[in-house]
């Protein structure tokens, strides 16, 4: 009982805190690279960002406003689903728009950003975005925003998330052609298409991140001990084994398998408990994907 605790502890701290690096580095990208370039991505940090260039307002401010309202709305239509690491991840980034422009040194924006052009910028804020998302929704987490309201909307309309999401982007930078600052009409559009190859690179990468991380591995474990290391493996990871009966062709004794499958990201934890129960275990592991059940992925239709 002390080892699970101890093991969900970890785990919890490990998650919380690979949240709090995505959500940092979501918000340097947009304080760095985005913004000083009079650019926009989608989302409510978009909206926010809209506000920001037309009125003053900081972006924490409308950011924490219009995803307070969100979350709210979404607790009385849809209940909890978005838990309360939506709520650290949103409250985490708002606290970060309002104080980061003030950490990052001037003369690094301009370098890194103000002398590169829009083009560089547009890349390196999307990347960096997008990577920083990815790490939060890969922990379990969210930064809030238009992912709430299609989860609202999509319970009265039969529309999928990734369409509104994907419509509410559209009217967010298409709005940036008429509040942007840039002389012509044609510079205008200019900053538009940056926006929209702000989102699409951005998620792009999220979807890059993600698929690298739900991969999982699966393992065959040949061991005289492979009771204790099953116990293990099932009390301190939570992860299923089976057990299968195999023979030795040469010596033609009969063995027992061991079949796990782990997330990519425990297989240290199942190598350690290996090594510490039989070190003559013979093993093989391979890279899975498409796993589906209980503890990995829900299949849908």
């Amino acid at each position: 009982m002390r080892n699970r605790i101890s093991f969900r502890m970890g785990t919890s701290i490990k998650e919380y805190l690979l949240i709090t690096i995505g959500v940092l580095v979501y918000v340097a990208s947009w304080t760095t690279f985005i913004v000083p370039n009079q650019l926009v991505g989608g989302g409510v940090t978009g909206i926010s960002t809209l506000i920001y260039y037309t009125t003053g307002l900081p972006i924490s401010v409308s950011y924490l406003t219009i995803n307070a309202i969100l979350i709210i709305t979404g607790l009385k239509t849809i209940g909890w689903k978005f838990g309360v690491k939506t709520i650290y991840g949103v409250a985490l980034a708002g606290i970060s728009f309002q104080l980061m422009p003030g950490l990052i040194p001037a003369d690094l924006i301009k370098a890194m950003a103000l002398d590169n052009g829009k083009l560089v910028s547009s890349l390196l804020g999307a990347v960096m975005s997008g990577a920083g998302v990815g790490m939060v929704i890969a922990q379990g987490g969210s930064t809030g925003g238009t992912d709430i309201l299609a989860q609202i909307i999509g319970k009265y309309r039969n529309i999928s998330p990734g369409r509104i999401m994907m419509y509410c982007d559209v009217v967010i930078i298409g709005s940036l052609f008429f509040i942007s600052d840039e002389p012509t009409a044609g510079l205008k559009l200019a900053a538009v298409l940056y926006g929209y190859f702000i989102v699409g690179l951005a998620s792009y990468t999220v979807d890059t991140i993600l698929s690298g991380t739900k991969r999982s591995v699966q393992y065959f474990i040949f061991s005289s001990r492979h009771q204790e290391i099953a116990d293990r493996i099932s009390k301190e990871l939570q992860r299923g084994v089976t057990v299968i009966s195999s023979q030795g062709w040469y010596t033609k004794s009969e063995h027992k398998v061991l079949l796990v499958i782990v997330r990519r990201t425990e297989t240290n934890a199942v190598a350690k408990i290996i090594k510490e129960v039989d070190r003559d275990a013979f093993m093989s592991m391979a890279s899975v994907s498409g796993v589906y059940g209980a503890g990995f992925e829900v299949l849908r239709t």
